[in-house]
């Protein structure tokens, strides 16, 4: 048998250059680099080259040793774009990092294959150190955005990692109000979304920022702060003069919507007593917060809501009232509280000709039947346009216990219209 040929893949396709630098053993490494034909660039079937394995695994004297060579491409990428100094960064081996960068020839906007180079891979997961380096070096971009329009400042402040967004924010080439990305979405509106008080605070005092810009699906950062309960973010928004506030319709009104919805009550209050506020909002899916409360079953929300004026009989786009909705739902609580406004009307139908009445019988809801048959004014034979009513409907969905509260209603037409 011969001799062994120093750049024969072994059966795994690893080079015995690149089997030494991935496991960190210095001694073959040099063994092998004394080799006049050895090729210290020469990738395996994966296509990382050994000084791409020593950068990944943080075998900094392995690094060094290869890096002494003036043959060496510090660039060289693998099946995946990924370079040496990728790899170094996504692992966080700061030596290696700087060992890399302290070379000219070292190209520090390499991307990957999902155009995610190692500055965005820093920001993201919050390296500072790492940051600070890649950012020393004039030919970095830190504006550079990867497959999904994410740039290093939207990643960090996503994540909030507010170290790195300030490192960011401190540059004069940072574009601190990027293009949304392709979930939509700009910096300080997915550190609103998130409860970044920190991140947020940065963003909010860097000139330029435009709080109340709405976004590639229309939210703006006080809409994604209420409707996740964030409360500080809320007030550090409420607190600028160009945040839109009391527009029917407007940011203002939504972000209210959006807090209702969920139940956050301390949202709500900070939303209501800003300066302004207009009660006199419109109806729409996702536009009606006493609606949307009530629907939820959000009972305090609705106390507070009509308490500070909002119309009870506010309807949304298919005509349905509040009442409605949390008759619909089985709000029995709600619809208590409702039927005890002073303007309610107990008996408005939606665009269809649906009563709550009608919708308490179609879903069953006999505590919410009982609490609207009290009410005077409440059509027990109003016809749908499909020519349904209350008794009929509760018939045919089977629902013994509503029937039998309507039944002896229509038989005798005991407040019947």
């Amino acid at each position: 048998m011969g001799g062994c040929v120093i750049s024969q893949k072994r059966s795994m396709g690893n080079t015995p250059l690149g089997w030494g630098a991935r496991n960190g053993d210095e001694k073959v490494v040099k063994s092998l680099l004394a080799q006049d034909d050895i090729d210290p660039n020469e990738p395996d079937n994966r296509g990382q080259t050994p000084l791409s394995w020593a950068a990944l695994n943080g075998h900094e004297g392995v690094v060094k040793m290869l890096l002494g060579r003036g043959d060496i491409d510090p660039n060289e990428e693998d099946g995946f774009c990924r370079t040496p100094l990728w790899f170094a960064v996504s692992d966080g081996h700061q030596g290696i990092v700087k060992m890399l960068l302290e070379r000219d020839d070292t190209e520090p906007n390499r991307a990957d294959n999902r155009d995610r180079t190692p500055l965005l891979l820093a920001a993201s997961d919050g390296r500072e150190e790492v940051v600070k380096m890649l950012l020393e070096r004039d030919d970095t971009d830190p504006n550079w955005f990867d497959q999904y329009n994410q740039t290093p400042l939207l990643l960090a402040a996503s994540k909030g990692h507010e170290g790195v967004v300030k490192m960011l924010l401190g540059r004069d080439d940072i574009n601190s109000d990027p293009p949304d990305t392709v979930f939509g979405g700009s910096p300080l509106e997915t550190a609103a979304a998130r409860g970044h008080e920190g991140v947020v605070k940065l963003l909010l005092e860097r000139d330029g920022i435009k709080p109340n810009k709405p976004g590639k699906f229309g939210q703006t950062a006080l809409m994604y702060a209420a409707g996740s309960g964030h409360e500080g973010v809320v007030k550090q928004l409420l607190a600028r003069d160009d945040v839109s506030i009391g527009t029917p319709g407007g940011c203002h009104w939504k972000a209210l919507s959006w807090a209702a919805e969920e139940g956050h009550k301390g949202v709500v209050k900070l939303l209501l007593h800003r300066d302004g506020f207009n009660t006199d909002g419109p109806g729409g899916v996702g536009k009606n917060p006493l609606l949307l409360a009530a629907q939820n079953g959000h009972k305090a929300l609705v106390q507070i809501l009509l308490e500070f004026g909002i119309d009870p009989n506010c309807p949304d786009e298919c005509s349905q009232t509040p009442l409605s909705k949390a008759a619909e739902n089985g709000r029995e609580e709600v619809v208590k509280i409702l039927l005890g406004a002073g303007n309610i009307n107990p008996d408005k139908p939606d665009k269809d000709g649906q009563s709550p009445l009608w919708w308490a019988a179609h879903n069953g809801h006999e505590g919410v039947v009982r609490l609207l048959l009290e009410q005077e004014g409440v059509s027990k034979g109003k016809l749908n346009q499909y020519g349904q009513s209350p008794l009929s409907i509760a018939t045919t969905r089977g629902h013994v216990g509503v029937i039998s509260l309507l039944q002896p209603l229509a038989d005798t037409g005991h407040r019947s219209t």
